[in-house]
């Protein structure tokens, strides 16, 4: 008997006993195999070269596995599109060349989408579940080495265009819809009910799902795992029926997808969930997660525990985030740039980098606002017999904050700050205001800066500048800072544009501390926004504004957490 007939009485044999764990054993893609695969390939191209038609490579494999007219329960029986996959992939070992990346993809390609469309089968697909999972693999592996070779991309990218509207799709999209494709499969079996614990195809769900997120986050479209995430959340089943392993992956990619789409709420609900499900022990899929929890939660105005920033996972994270933290806390442009800089390869290379540098600005800005109201502000105004105004209105000057702005972008441009003893004149608010900006206000001595060595200023990037690059901060750049600032909820107050003030509110209501009044804790704000937008929400809903009910503030889309949360 030959080597392919051999080959094939053992498949039947399996698929007779249903063992599919078995199938993927023997089913193999990846050059680490056993000699007698490349055997197998020897023969086959012998016996059934490609130049000739596959009839009969096709009609060897119907008569080696024959399809039994009577279904029983206990015994498998191949099926027609099993079939056309055993010879997809006998054609595979086939033709196969390891060292023509090219070609192998377009094989491993086609293989892995016949083995979906075999899986398909309602009776006997299931005993090709782990097949289509190391297929999957294998095929995610290989665009992720892909991507790495751009020359390589444009070569198979050339000839591929969309089945339908024409536009070409990369190959990251193509591997993701065929995985996607077996996640459908498993997502709408019929075996269990969505909220009783899986069976059949469906304890799959959440392998597919994780393999997939994998290779799109590996690649850099996370945006194309929007659709699988809809599916979920409308026939999903709930996560919590699934093994540890899987909740904690889906959990981590989750957050992932809506850290890099701005939601970052959801991503820390979803990092937390996946942190707290992981056991201690694994130090290092829990350090992968800190590393995008710890930024979720500052953008949302919450710095890291010092007991959290200790916890082993978290080795070198202090050097990394306090100095930020600090910067931030302070107001502090230059300090938060040097802390950003000293780190930069590190969190570019996680992707957090720009986000950081962009999406903290305003943070600091809160806080650099914050200390200009403390240094400028007086709560009552004297006059010129010695006795005490009325209580002044609590306000900042936004002419005071042009100031210190200036002030800060000549350091950022690499002024040098020199001390110099002042003329006996009147003194000027701007004058005071410097001296403190530099808390000498009680010496002697003003402050003043000069131009750094070599009489030019340093270029900045569009990053690096207060307001971008080297623009000068002037009133309405600050204006349209502090308007930005009011608007986030960072600020509580209204610009006096006559007045060129910003106006504090609510300050009785804090004890008349127009600080707490004015500068609100930050991650409060943010959560005071939500609650606001999701009673908005409800209410359009109410008023059938809306045919969908809103979601609650903690929920998260693709988050199937059980039958209570439906609906």
């Amino acid at each position: 008997m030959s080597l392919v007939s051999q080959f094939l009485s053992s498949i039947r044999g399996f698929v007779v006993a249903q063992n599919g764990d078995e199938l993927r054993s023997w089913l193999r893609v990846e050059s680490d195999v056993a000699e007698i695969y490349f055997q197998l390939g020897r023969e086959l191209k012998a016996q059934f070269p490609s130049t000739a038609s596959g009839d009969a490579l096709q009609k060897l494999v119907d008569k080696c596995l024959p399809e039994d007219a009577d279904y029983q329960a206990d015994r498998g029986s191949p099926w027609p599109g099993f079939n056309s996959f055993i010879k997809e992939y006998l054609e595979y070992w086939r033709d196969v060349d390891f060292a023509d990346i090219v070609r192998l993809h377009a094989r491993l390609s086609d293989l892995l989408i016949s083995c979906a469309n075999a899986l398909a089968n309602p009776s006997y697909g299931i005993m090709l579940l782990q097949t289509s999972m190391s297929l999957s693999e294998s095929l995610s592996k290989l665009v992720m080495s892909l991507t790495r070779q751009p020359h390589l991309i444009a070569q198979i990218e050339g000839d591929m265009t969309g089945e339908e509207s024409g536009e070409k799709k990369s190959i990251v999209e193509l591997a993701a819809d065929i995985i996607q494709k077996i996640f459908t499969s498993c997502l709408t079996d019929r075996t269990s009910g969505r909220w009783q614990p899986p069976q059949g195809k469906k304890v799959a769900v959440y392998l597919f799902a994780n393999i997939t997120l994998k290779l799109l986050f590996a690649c850099g479209k996370s945006r194309l795992a929007v659709q699988m995430f809809t599916n979920l959340s409308t026939s999903g089943p709930a996560l919590s029926l699934y093994p540890a392993s899987q909740r904690v992956t889906f959990l981590y990619y989750l957050g992932r997808f809506n850290f890099d789409h701005g939601h970052y709420l959801r991503a820390h609900l979803s990092f937390e969930e996946a942190y707290r499900q992981c056991p201690p022990h694994f130090q290092k899929h829990r350090r992968q997660i800190v590393t995008y929890w710890i930024p979720s939660n500052l953008l949302l105005g919450r710095f890291p525990s010092l007991i959290l920033l200790s916890r082993p996972e978290s080795a070198g994270f202090m050097e990394i985030f306090l100095p930020i933290c600090t910067a931030v806390r302070a107001g502090n442009f230059n300090t938060f740039h040097l802390a950003m800089q000293l780190n930069r390869d590190w969190l570019w290379d996680k992707g957090l980098y720009l986000t950081l540098l962009f999406r903290l600005k305003p943070l600091v800005w809160r806080s650099f606002t914050r200390k200009t109201f403390l240094l400028t502000w007086q709560g009552a105004s004297g006059s010129s017999d010695g006795s005490t105004k009325q209580r002044a209105a609590a306000s900042l000057s936004l002419n005071d904050l042009v100031v210190t702005a200036s002030y800060v972008q000549k350091l950022q441009e690499g002024y040098v700050p020199t001390k110099t003893i002042p003329k006996p004149t009147k003194a000027h608010t701007n004058t005071l205001f410097k001296k403190a900006v530099t808390n000498s206000a009680a010496g002697a001595d003003a402050t003043t800066l000069v131009p750094p060595p070599g009489g030019a200023a340093r270029y900045l990037m569009p990053s690096e500048g207060l307001i971008f690059g080297n623009k000068k901060p002037d009133l309405k750049s600050i204006e349209g800072v502090v308007a930005g600032l009011v608007y986030a909820g960072l600020l509580n107050g209204f610009i006096a544009r006559q007045q060129r003030r910003f106006a504090v509110e609510g300050a009785k209501r804090k004890g008349g501390n127009p600080v707490a009044a004015g500068w609100p804790n930050p991650y409060e704000s943010i959560m005071d926004r939500f609650r606001e937008a999701y009673e908005e929400a409800v209410a359009a809903y109410e008023a059938r504004e809306t045919a969908e009910p809103p979601g609650d503030i903690n929920d998260v889309p693709g988050w199937v957490r059980g039958e209570a949360n439906a609906g």
